[in-house]
């Protein structure tokens, strides 16, 4: 999965506290889904698709352990009917800032399904 321009630039300014940033934690991170298959480019800041949906963290979500952050939301009954192709994680339910996204197909949700959406995300050093 992809770090977009909009998640880089949001880190860059939590680390030295410029501005008030809606964090991404258990009232405030997002998961978002969507019907398109464009490629992911950095310059991105929200899905691409026609059909799109967000839903809020589930339980304890999202957690960290040492560089490994993990969210999870639940996609219940009968939203987000259509195929999904792409996800992104958000700080917001309609706006806010899209930290990354990743074009996959992963299947149509048909109605009275209820599917749970993990994601990963792993904080590494480069060289």
């Amino acid at each position: 999965m992809a770090l977009v321009n909009a998640g880089r630039n949001f880190i860059a300014n939590a680390i030295i506290n410029n501005g008030p940033p809606n964090h991404f934690d258990n009232t405030g991170a997002w998961i978002g889904v969507g019907n398109g298959s464009g490629a992911v480019t950095a310059s991105q800041t929200d899905l691409l698709g026609t059909s799109s949906d967000r839903k809020g963290m589930t339980g304890t979500y999202p957690t960290i352990a040492t560089n490994v952050l993990t969210f999870k939301s639940s996609f219940n009954d009968d939203s987000s009917q259509f195929t999904w192709n792409e996800w992104g994680v958000f700080n917001g339910s309609t706006a806010g800032t899209m930290l990354s996204r990743k074009a996959e197909s992963l299947g149509a949700k048909g109605a009275g399904q209820t599917w749970d959406f993990t994601v990963t995300l792993t904080v590494n050093i480069g060289t």
